[in-house]
């Protein structure tokens, strides 16, 4: 694969032979985000499980300590009293039958984050086929089924995001942008990761994180030693 002249020149500053601790390697990430936008910041961890085991699956939510940077569009399905609690927390689209039947008929998805409470997953549960592919149907493990909408609406738009693995069982999530600077979003690696260790199932064998590297957007990876994350073997 041929790579742009920018990216060949941001592969430059990163070192293939090593793998750096967290902060250098985040440090160097930052500086390879020379695109004219402000490039988001990656990471990409895989795990030594087998997702093809339900007592192997590694899945959960995090609002992260400095958000993701990311203006995040929340659809909140709900009726009665959660109508203006989910409105007040700042829902962007708010209602019921109306949203999931043009889900249903135009395959609308222009929100980031769908939130429900439990008494209307019948509704919900039929969108499946639409959004399970696009990785916005809702899940109690993620909180995105819940009675209290108006904190899960509040934590959405604070920065929470979902982790989950792959089929190559691999984790993918944002943990902020590039004008971030380094500091905030070692924070961010640090509260993520954290979570990821405190997921580990108990069938797990071997080594947790066999792999951790992170990237910007236009970016190439840089490598983080698994040996220097606490809890990572």
């Amino acid at each position: 694969m041929k790579h742009g002249k920018k990216y060949v020149e941001a592969a430059k500053l990163i070192d293939k032979t090593k793998a750096y601790d967290a902060k250098e390697a985040i440090d160097t990430c930052l500086k390879t985000g020379t695109a004219k936008f402000d490039e988001t910041v990656e990471l990409h961890v895989k795990l030594g499980v087998d997702s093809r085991h339900a007592d192997q699956q590694v899945r959960g939510a995090i609002v992260l300590p400095n958000g993701t940077g990311k203006t995040v569009r929340v659809l909140a399905i709900c009726k009665g009293d959660n109508v203006a609690k989910a409105q007040e927390a700042g829902a962007e689209f708010v209602g019921a039958e109306e949203f999931t039947t043009k889900i249903q008929n135009e395959g609308w998805t222009d929100f980031d984050v769908l939130i429900t409470t439990p008494d209307m997953m019948g509704l919900v549960g039929r969108l499946g086929k639409i959004l399970g592919p696009r990785g916005l149907m809702p899940n109690p493990k993620a909180g995105t089924v819940t009675p209290d909408i108006a904190r899960a609406v509040k934590e959405a738009k604070a920065g929470k995001i979902e982790y989950r693995l792959d089929k190559t069982n691999i984790i993918h999530c944002p943990i902020g942008k590039v004008s971030f600077g380094t500091d905030k979003v070692e924070e961010n690696f640090n509260a993520l990761i954290g979570a990821i260790i405190k997921a580990k199932p108990a069938a797990a064998k071997g080594q947790y994180i066999r792999s951790c590297t992170v990237a910007t957007t236009m970016g190439p990876a840089v490598k983080i030693n698994p040996a220097k994350i606490s809890g990572a073997v």
